[in-house]
């Protein structure tokens, strides 16, 4: 006999094979997704009952069943049956077994519109939480910047990891909160294409029946309604969309963590980690590991794959739904988990970091660091850069070589002397850079206003 329990029984003749069910079934994974699928029900529920498909007391029970299911899941009683094949179905099943009158349930529906429209209704949720936890990030940041430019703490700046020109540690946080800034835009820009209901497309072609998609649409607070049914219930754009937005925002907090990653090692010292988010080694005592900034490294590449895995997946559908499509939410919810947790832990990281003031600027005031404000010297003085850069690279290359101080040679130089030679004085330096957006101090206070005054108007 065949399965009376799935909902397309009726075609087959014979069971589904075990190997059948078990790759096809997906309840493992979207039974998270069971507020949204009973909120979508009851929003279609209601439209058949707008249309004159359901009566009143119809309505009225199939609220009720639908209202109990969601309690019975919520609070663990909910008994999941071998034969619930995905959420869609376990939901159904219960609240046809608390009333006759949801078998109506799918009346003008197929699972199609119905898993795409609960997909959307996750991704909202999802982003709006993400975006939360992301602006947590960045106050946290802003606020360490300004306790860093309020005690005048500047380190060196690096490229190619090599010492380059001294900047504000406020300089260095401000990069990073400007970086998750747009990931806060990036994210909205995705909530805008995400907030489309596609209920009322049903399997691919609409329905024959008088539905009101824009009455669903409204219910359920979104903000249009999709155009194309061939389209809405293939659509997953904005499940990639949002997988790229996850992704560059856990490069961005890969970023962040190798820089804490340097500066906790001994060669740099420039920060302590608190005790609440390091580890320490099972066979040496003395250790102090940053797990939580090398774990924030490590799960980018996690976040990378997931999108590339499900762009692949695309690739080659033909319109419209294919089951293929169901590999849409390991990846989607594995990358909100992954972002959100990383994300929480990189926080209280940053909230609880000492720094050590004194061995950045001791790193930071070396006199090579000061080689470009001697050429710039010399420019102001009327040389071309080009040429001035060869007279201070000279310099640096007869210092290194007879292990003369940089300092003597530049006072000895008849066209720099002694008022360029103040510029390799402790601290000189990380004032010099005073351009739009430079890491002198007045240019960072510049900054931090105009980051403090974007962050409260998103606040």
């Amino acid at each position: 006999m065949a399965d009376g329990n799935t909902l397309w029984h009726g075609r087959f003749s014979g069971d589904a094979s075990e190997a059948l069910r078990e790759l096809n079934d997906s309840l493992p994974f979207d039974r998270r997704m069971y507020r949204e699928d009973i909120k979508g029900s009851c929003a279609h529920v209601e439209m058949l009952h707008h249309v004159g498909l359901v009566t009143d007391e119809e309505l009225s029970e199939i609220l009720a069943a639908l209202e109990k299911v969601a309690g019975e899941i919520s609070d663990g009683s909910f008994e999941w049956m071998q034969s619930d094949e995905d959420i869609h179905t376990a939901v159904e099943r219960r609240a046809t077994e608390l009333t006759s009158a949801a078998a109506k349930i799918h009346t003008g529906r197929s699972r199609n519109d119905q898993v795409a429209g609960d997909l959307r209704l996750v991704a909202l949720a999802e982003i709006d939480s993400l975006s939360s936890v992301i602006f947590d990030l960045i106050e946290v940041l802003l606020k360490r910047a300004e306790e860093a430019h309020k005690a005048g703490i500047y380190l060196p700046g690096y490229t190619h990891l090599q010492r380059a020109q001294p900047v504000g540690l406020a300089h260095h946080f401000g990069a990073f909160c400007w970086m998750f800034l747009r990931d806060l835009d990036r994210l909205a820009d995705v909530r805008r294409r995400t907030d489309v209901s596609v209920l009322g497309a049903g399997a691919l072609a609409g329905s024959s029946l008088p539905i009101d998609p824009m009455f669903t649409a409204q219910k359920l607070g979104f903000a249009r309604v999709f155009d194309n049914s061939l389209d809405a219930v293939s659509d997953r754009d904005f499940v990639s969309d949002l997988l790229y937005v996850l992704s560059l925002t856990g490069v961005h907090l890969s970023k962040l963590g190798e820089e804490i990653c340097l500066w906790a090692s001994s060669e740099f010292d420039f920060v302590e980690l608190a005790d609440e988010f390091a580890t320490g080694s099972s066979m040496m005592p003395q250790k102090k590991n940053p797990d939580v900034a090398e774990l924030a490294r490590g799960k980018a590449g996690r976040l990378l794959g997931n999108l590339t895995g499900f762009l692949a997946t695309q690739k080659g559908l033909p319109l419209t739904y294919n089951k293929d499509l169901q590999e849409d939410k390991e990846p989607l919810f594995d990358s909100c988990d992954t972002i959100r947790l990383t994300t929480l832990a990189m926080t209280g990281l940053i909230d609880t970091l000492t720094f050590h003031a004194s061995v950045m600027a001791d790193s930071a005031d070396s006199p090579f660091m000061a080689a470009t404000d001697l050429a710039d010297f010399l420019v102001q003085n009327g040389m071309a850069f080009r040429e001035a850069h060869a007279v201070v690279a000279g310099l640096v290359r007869e210092a290194l070589e007879d292990q003369k101080p940089l300092m003597d040679l530049v006072k000895e130089n008849e066209q720099l002397g002694d008022q360029a030679a103040e510029l390799l004085l402790p601290g000189v330096s990380s004032q010099q850079r005073t351009s739009h957006g430079g890491g002198a101090s007045s240019a960072v206070a510049t900054q931090l206003v105009a980051l403090r005054e974007r962050v409260d108007a998103l606040r």
